[in-house]
């Protein structure tokens, strides 16, 4: 089952995604789970959405906006270098995982833009495995960590990498310029995350292309590591990191700019695709 967040005439919902479009669980479940973080916390929640799995779509993919997958997470957690490609490329060693937070106001959704910070010359694109939390816990152990995955989705985690320095969080958290979508896919549909391909392409040219194999700190080992310093609850999201040929280690560096379309697409998941703007003027204005 694939389930989305988004907008239709002005109003927030989310539902289970088809062929044809969405099937409007906001419509039918909204009074008892108000999004689709509230949905993953309940106990049963997935199986009531799994009721209306086969029904018609009510809307059309062009009567709405994708919101973030989940567009008010409680914790995004980033994994830093867990690609070995990606380890050669920053030339990295240490053999613990590298993490660092994302801002919930830091995201963005499918088919909407992705702002390139005016402060920023080398805005890089990374494609990334995105876990969803759906079963909160401490001190998870990594053989039932996966039991606490409600599901997977793609993100580019847009990276302002002048900005990075030698903490990350400077240059990760513009507005809108992490993507997160279009859906996720429940976990039932993807029992081991570390067989799917994972392909990003900037304008049309793929940069990076690897398999989740390739993962230095598997799904289950990062659940582990993370849980034991802070309770992971429902809805929380794990970024898991982004292979090789990032747009900082070219040659010439490769960044994105106002016009450029990124795509990032995960086997088994979806394709997510994003157009990059300028910051707007107000917004500048409005730092000042």
């Amino acid at each position: 089952m694939k389930l989305a967040s988004f907008v239709h005439q002005g109003i927030r919902s989310y539902g289970i995604v088809s062929a044809e479009g969405v099937v409007n669980l906001g419509q039918r479940l909204g009074d008892r789970y108000a999004d689709l973080k509230a949905l993953l916390a309940a106990d049963d929640g997935l199986a009531q959405a799994a009721r209306y799995s086969e029904e018609a779509a009510d809307l059309r993919f062009d009567e709405i906006a994708f919101l973030p997958v989940i567009d008010n997470p409680g914790k995004i957690l980033c994994v830093g270098m867990n690609y070995a490609e990606k380890r050669k490329e920053f030339d990295q060693h240490n053999p613990a995982p590298t993490l660092f937070v994302r801002f919930a106001d830091s995201q963005t959704g499918h088919n909407a833009p992705v702002v390139k910070p005016r402060h920023s010359s080398e805005f890089d694109y990374e494609g990334e495995l995105a876990v969803i939390i759906g079963k909160g816990g401490e001190n998870i152990a990594r053989e039932t960590a996966l039991s606490h995955v409600a599901g997977y989705s793609c993100y580019m985690d847009g990276s302002a990498r002048d900005w990075q320095h030698s903490w990350f969080t400077a240059g990760k958290n513009w507005r809108q310029t992490g993507a997160f979508g279009p859906w996720m896919t429940t976990a039932d549909e993807i029992p081991d995350p570390h067989t799917l391909a994972i392909r990003t392409w900037l304008n049309g040219r793929m940069v990076q292309d690897d398999t989740t194999a390739s993962m230095i700190h598997k799904v289950a080992e990062l659940i582990e590591y993370i849980s034991t310093f802070t309770s992971l609850t429902p809805g929380d999201v794990i970024i898991t990191g982004s292979p090789g040929g990032v747009g900082k280690k070219r040659t010439p560096p490769l960044f994105m700019k106002a016009g450029d379309r990124i795509e990032v697409e995960i086997e088994k998941i979806g394709h997510l695709s994003n157009v990059i703007v300028e910051a707007p003027e107000q917004a500048l204005a409005a730092a000042h």
